[in-house]
């Protein structure tokens, strides 16, 4: 076990990879000086510049580059900076990358990983600010990952590199100095949820950021007894309905609490498909929609806080 930040933890990743596979490539803008949050340091003056490509300012042709790089027998990790950038190379992703293997019978497979950081950014605003992991798990083809923890960042990188799909990979941006200790022996499984809290009261479904700040819900509610069962869903697709599915014919109540936009996000997804095979009490807590503000006042509506989940989860029991 060593102690580390989510991005070392992530830059460890990517570094025993490309020890290990020679088709390993990284490719973004600013990734020879280390990426802007810290989590390819090092790696350029370790592999080369033919390994880690600092490419111009342009997403599509980024995005586009990494499919045929792919499609031609490299394993790409691609720099999105931030989410919000990756709408430039839209066309490149929900076209190309993720139809591939299906419109070319299995010809043609494309094992790329976007690393897209999602989430709010303090004062950041409305352009930087954004959580798309709903838009992405709409898309058949496509690997949907939401690593909350520095151990997860190193496992679940690992595993969306040897999974041979593309995999579009969020990381929270304010998650980057978040400090904890990482097996490196210790594997991931796509899919696969993590139950972090036991309970009898109610499911509590989370991922990335706000599985801290679920964390803390739960604590205050431990304290005046009520027992949550805290699910960390990290695959957002595939998600691990089996698990949220048993928690929550255990516990009656459902509480799904995510950072994007509450309208349509992937909170509604889970609560659907609880209701439909479980048919116990449902509720979703996200975003407002608006965009996010840049004024500090303006950017606190967009924040989920534990306060809100404690107060969600009371409203669901009573």
């Amino acid at each position: 076990m060593a102690l580390m930040t989510y991005a070392q933890a992530a830059a460890l990743a990517v570094a025993h990879e490309m020890d290990a596979d020679a088709n390993v490539v990284v490719i973004g803008e600013d990734v020879g000086r280390g990426g802007i949050f810290g989590q390819y340091a090092e790696l350029q003056a370790r592999f080369g510049e033919q390994r880690v490509i600092d490419t111009p300012i342009s997403e599509a042709a980024i995005l586009g580059a990494g499919v045929g790089m792919a499609l031609a027998g490299l394993r790409p990790i691609v720099e999105m900076r931030v989410v919000d950038f990756a709408l430039c190379g839209m066309d490149e992703i929900v076209n190309q990358a993720a139809k591939n293997r299906f419109m070319f019978g299995g010809q043609g497979r494309v094992p790329m990983v976007v690393r897209m950081p999602i989430g709010i950014w303090d004062s950041s605003a409305a352009q930087h600010s954004q959580s798309f992991e709903s838009w992405f798990a709409h898309l058949p083809g496509v690997v949907v990952l939401c690593p909350a923890t520095p151990q997860d960042n190193y496992s679940m990188l690992r595993a969306a590199l040897a999974s041979g799909d593309p995999v579009i990979y969020m990381e929270h941006k304010t998650l980057w100095g978040l400090t904890g200790e990482v097996d490196v022996t210790q594997t991931a499984t796509l899919g696969q949820a993590q139950t972090l809290r036991s309970g009898q009261h109610l499911t509590l479904v989370s991922w990335s950021k706000q599985v801290h700040a679920c964390v803390q819900a739960c604590e205050q509610l431990a304290q005046a007894g009520i027992e949550v069962e805290l699910i960390d869903l990290r695959s957002i697709w595939p998600w691990d309905r089996e698990a949220v599915l048993a928690s929550c014919a255990k516990t009656g109540h459902l509480l799904v609490v995510h950072e994007a936009v509450q309208a349509a996000g992937f909170g509604a997804e889970i609560a659907a498909t609880v209701a439909e095979t479980v048919g116990c009490k449902v509720k979703r807590l996200g975003a407002p929609r608006i965009p996010v503000g840049y004024a500090p006042v303006l950017e606190a509506q967009s924040r989920v806080m534990a306060a809100d989940i404690v107060a969600a989860a009371r409203s669901l029991l009573s």
